[in-house]
């Protein structure tokens, strides 16, 4: 037998963070997460859909709202989490857009990348302080069978892109993008010497509300098929990011994900990926780009007696926070 839901180790006096928990895969990771004695943080970018998530979870949670396709949101969010919480063991990169109903975010990014990746690569680097002198600490960052379609480059033009709305390569770009950040991340986390690992993990296919946007007609019978023989329910399709989250067989730089039928279904277990997601070159140059784009700048140095990382806002006015490896504050 695969691994369960019954492998997940008791989690009493952790405090996790996951985004989009208020349905779907991030319900359901963030309610095994609480049941298994975790603090859980919905952050949600629905806070009245969170709170009634909250409702329907059996343990300690909290909500935080938060709009991943509003670079302000995310700011005003890690600072309520760095308000609150002096650690994070555990932050769940979940949330996420298909074929969205709208073409830019607030910020001028073309939806998909800047929700699914920039985003994302945001919050992390608000948040990673509270993370990288906690042993056992992990940034889950969940991605996407589509990686494998992410055609065209991770450049400013496909940034900031009026035709991605509709478009499954869009997608699946934002979804390389996942990877490749993941991958980027536990490079520098482990130069820096930090406790914290970074993995990635994907869901298989799942009839969430993500399946909801507005796909292009000739996507729609090849997603029906995929449902019909390949999808499986929710509470399966969050074993990869629950496993990658608490196994600790899990080693930074994992990517995990179900085993069976092409990767669309079963126990989560070691998964492939596309050959642009093993890119060194092709991270370092996404990373670079985000960081411009986000106006949020990871600094880690090799690590010695006095190492520490930090994260930078760009542009107006540069505001320095601590993220230590060892020691010091934020």
């Amino acid at each position: 037998m695969g691994w369960t839901i019954e492998h997940v180790p008791d989690q009493s006096g952790r405090t996790a963070l996951v985004t989009g928990a208020s349905a779907g895969i991030g319900f359901e990771t963030a309610r095994v997460l609480a049941a298994r004695g975790a603090h859980v943080v919905l952050a949600c970018r629905d806070a009245e859909r969170g709170r009634a998530a909250a409702e329907r979870i059996d343990g300690s949670t909290e909500v935080v709202p938060l709009d991943l396709a509003s670079l302000t949101s995310v700011r005003q969010a890690a600072g309520i989490v760095r308000e609150r919480h002096r650690r994070l063991d555990l932050l769940v990169n979940n949330a996420g857009v298909m074929f969205p109903s709208y073409r830019r975010t607030e910020d001028g990014f073309e939806t998909h990348l800047g929700v699914n990746h920039l985003g994302h690569f945001a919050l992390t680097g608000l948040l990673i302080g509270l993370m990288t002198s906690v042993p056992g600490s992990r940034v889950v960052t969940v991605a996407s069978l589509a990686h494998r379609i992410g055609f065209g480059r991770l450049d400013e033009g496909a940034a900031r892109s009026l035709t991605g709305r509709r478009s499954m390569t869009a997608y699946g770009r934002s979804k390389l993008a996942n990877l490749l950040f993941a991958r980027e991340l536990q490079h520098r986390l482990a130069v820096a010497g930090a406790a914290t690992v970074s993995v990635a993990a994907h869901p298989g296919l799942s009839p969430t509300a993500l399946w909801h946007g507005d796909p292009p007609a000739p996507a729609r019978p090849l997603a029906a098929a995929g449902m019909r023989w390949l999808a499986q329910p929710v509470e399966a399709a969050a074993l990869p990011s629950l496993r990658a989250a608490v196994d600790p067989a899990v080693r930074g730089d994992a990517y995990l994900g179900p085993s069976e039928r092409f990767g669309g279904r079963g126990a989560p277990e070691p998964a492939r990926s596309s050959r642009a997601a093993r890119s060194k070159a092709g991270r370092g140059r996404l990373w670079t780009l985000s960081e411009k784009l986000t106006g949020v700048r990871y600094a880690c140095e090799p690590s010695a007696p006095e190492a520490s990382t930090s994260v930078t806002e760009a542009a107006p006015a540069p505001a320095v926070m601590g993220c230590p490896v060892r020691g010091g504050r934020i």
